[in-house]
């Protein structure tokens, strides 16, 4: 590589890791506890849990699901019902969303017993005031669609960090052996040897938690984007009919869905006039029932007037990526040895950035006190940390 070049792509490695590296080193501190957020949940009595049953009862069946939309709605006789979910792994236990309109965004969650029908508790929003400061840190910066926005931009300097961090790795150990760790040199070089054995050795992994993160930052606009096409073709039949007045059983209409889906199982149910559904239908997304297919949904559409399906197919190849990123970006579908690789991963960053910008201080303060360069000093090539250090292999 040329001079010219490897000063080009040190240049575009320094600044895009620069730009980013306060906002990435915020993410990867949030991350980290949003790895273990229902262990944490547990820990701190957020984490809603189905009660145990007498003896003799430890397997009894689903209740009727109408009854279980009743138990919640008598907390809140007056809000409407918004949506209802099931997680993988507590299917006995009916998480049910309850407003005053559709798109109500100060919503009453209430996690109702699958099997009883009765009310479990009103559960903390994202598992209460710390998860939940840690999950909008971590989304958005309590800014919206602005704050994932720029996250996503975040996301994409990283990856251009990363790639341009690769490019200058072959030239930069060529006289060294891989993964030495010069401990006789100064500390600069030490932390640049650190840093630069750690960038590569995490190379693969933050590559793709940084793309499945910036992926997921687009979700409200693929999920707009789905809603005004494919969406709008499913219910362009019901266009200009009167809203529905009564609808039909929830229970019923989710045992049809099951029948025309077997092997799949209710992820969530959107009711009438929330953005995953239609005036006139219930929307209800199955999902697989291991670990990873559990993220791809397929919807089925149901009249709520009659409880009949009208439409059900694959949902388009840009959802099917966004819900493949999410497990991909959170660790969270491969048990507890994935979590814990995923955190250590998380926690290598963090020193990563952390040495990146104690190596650029380091080189900004000797620029300030150092003497004017010489013509021969420009011909010396970079190092490729975060930013130069002055000192070469």
């Amino acid at each position: 590589m040329s001079p010219v070049s490897l000063r080009r792509w040190s240049w575009i490695h320094k600044w895009s890791s620069l730009v980013c590296t306060v906002f990435i080193l915020l993410l990867c501190l949030t991350g980290l506890p949003l790895i273990y957020h229902h262990e944490i949940g547990h820990l701190l009595g957020t984490d809603v849990e189905a009660p145990a049953l007498p003896a003799g009862m430890e397997k009894a069946p689903r209740g009727n699901i109408d009854a279980v939309l009743a138990s919640a709605r008598e907390l809140y006789p007056s809000k409407i019902a918004m949506y209802m979910s099931q997680e993988i792994d507590e299917p006995a236990i009916w998480n049910v969303t309850l407003g005053d309109h559709p798109n109500d965004e100060h919503y009453k969650p209430i996690a109702v017993d699958a099997r009883t029908t009765k009310v479990i508790t009103e559960p903390a929003f994202e598992g209460g005031a710390f998860m939940s400061t840690m999950f909008r840190l971590h989304v958005d910066l309590f800014a919206g669609l602005y704050g994932k926005l720029f996250l996503g931009l975040m996301g994409l300097l990283l990856i251009v960090a990363v790639v341009s961090g690769t490019v200058l790795y072959a030239p930069f150990m060529r006289k060294l052996d891989f993964g030495a760790v010069r401990h006789e040199r100064s500390r600069v070089i030490k932390w640049l040897d650190l840093h630069n054995l750690l960038g590569i050795v995490t190379l693969v992994w933050v590559f793709v938690v940084g793309a499945t993160g910036m992926v997921n930052t687009w979700a409200d606009l693929l999920l707009k984007y789905w809603q005004n096409n494919e969406l709008a073709v499913m219910l362009k039949p019901y266009e200009g009919q009167p809203t529905v007045e009564k609808m039909a059983s929830i229970h019923d209409a989710i045992l049809r869905a099951e029948a025309a889906e077997p092997g799949m199982k209710v992820g969530f149910v959107a009711f009438p006039g929330t953005p995953f559904s239609s005036p006139h239908h219930y929307g209800i997304f199955m999902r697989g029932d291991e670990a990873f297919s559990s993220r791809l949904y397929k919807p089925v559409l149901i009249d709520a007037a009659t409880g009949q399906i009208t439409d059900r197919r694959e949902l388009p190849w840009y959802l099917t990526a966004l819900l493949l990123s999410q497990p991909l970006h959170f660790g969270d579908y491969g048990g507890q040895a994935m979590k814990l690789l995923w955190a250590l991963l998380d926690i290598a960053t963090i020193f990563i950035l952390g040495t990146g910008l104690y190596l650029w201080l380091k080189r900004s303060r000797k620029t300030r006190t150092a003497p004017a360069a010489t013509p021969a000093a420009h011909d010396e090539k970079p190092a490729p940390a975060l930013v130069r250090s002055t000192e070469t292999p």
